[in-house]
């Protein structure tokens, strides 16, 4: 098996194991634990990995006071873009949900285009009314009534705090800094937002088995530490837009794992607008600049082997 080849293998494995977040969420939803003590729990458990790999690497936890003040709000944006994702789960199936979240390239571009006058290519315009349409399909049953409302709006809220967390990190001084470091730094603020959630709630609610504590470590190793660190792989072997193209499989794997694992059911208008937001996005991002923006937030970890930050 040649490099190529298992570059491919290796990104297909990063969006997939990104895509098993509802298959760890939803048993903890069942147990009882509420949407702030799940992702409070996640991130906790993944904060200590990443020390830990930060000082196994010879990296530093030193930040500058010019960048202080990005990595806060870029860590929000990351913290609220997870939370509308954690959200939607409640209200709509996963495979949708994560379907929908995948707009966010195009709410990327949109943003790019008005804010810094990049400019938007007729491809890109036509993809846009295609997912557009695709999300109709998509947010609408068999029957064609509407799915629930607040679980889409969660979704785009998710999507949207996601774009502009691209935007900001791309945008701003925090675009040199060590990208473990500044992960580690991301999620100690983003998870000020769940603290924020389970001091309101009066309580933070814990996993009733021991089972159930293996999918918390679950959520932070796998989607997170794992799947990170499998993408940045992939970059170094296949380049960054093949691996954001193959971020398709992160919305491809939560339907096979609501459906399969669920219950979830999809009717042929469904299949039919997941379609059409993959095939519009995959190619908005195959099309240009785009890839290189989404994959820079997705490089959180150095490269296993060699030298450099990447």
């Amino acid at each position: 098996m040649n490099a190529r080849i298992k570059g491919f293998l290796v990104g297909t494995a990063a969006a997939a194991t990104y895509g098993l977040n509802p298959l760890f969420a939803l048993p903890l939803y069942a147990d009882g634990l509420d949407t702030y003590s799940v992702l409070l729990l996640r991130y906790l458990g993944a904060i200590p990995l990443l020390a830990i790999m930060i000082k196994a690497r010879g990296r530093s936890f030193a930040i500058r006071r010019d960048q202080f003040v990005s990595v806060i709000v870029l860590g929000l944006m990351l913290g609220l873009s997870s939370l509308g994702l954690f959200l939607s789960y409640r209200y709509i199936d996963a495979g949708i949900a994560s379907t929908l979240l995948f707009v966010y390239p195009l709410m990327v571009a949109l943003i790019m285009a008005a804010l810094y006058r990049e400019k938007l290519t007729m491809q890109t315009v036509v993809c846009l009314l295609t997912a557009l349409v695709g999300i109709f399909l998509l947010s609408h049953t068999s029957s064609g009534a509407a799915i629930s409302a607040a679980g889409v709006f969660w979704v785009v809220v998710s999507a949207l705090s996601y774009a502009v967390y691209i935007v900001i990190i791309n945008r701003s001084r925090v675009n040199d800094m060590p990208t473990l470091p500044l992960t580690f730094y991301l999620l100690i603020f983003g998870s000020v937002i769940f603290i924020g959630g389970v001091v309101a709630h009066g309580e933070l609610i814990l996993p009733s088995r021991p089972l159930l504590w293996l999918n918390t470590f679950a959520l932070a190793l796998l989607p997170t530490v794992v799947s990170l660190s499998l993408t940045t792989v992939a970059i170094h072997m296949i380049g960054p837009t093949p691996t954001a193209i193959l971020g398709v499989f992160e919305p491809v794997t939560a339907v096979i794992v609501g459906v399969a694992v669920f219950g979830e059911v999809l009717g042929m208008r469904q299949i039919t607008g997941l379609i059409l937001i993959l095939g519009a996005v995959t190619m908005v991002v195959s099309g240009g600049n785009l890839a290189a923006q989404i994959v820079r937030i997705k490089k959180m970890f150095p490269p296993l082997r060699g030298r450099g930050r990447k």
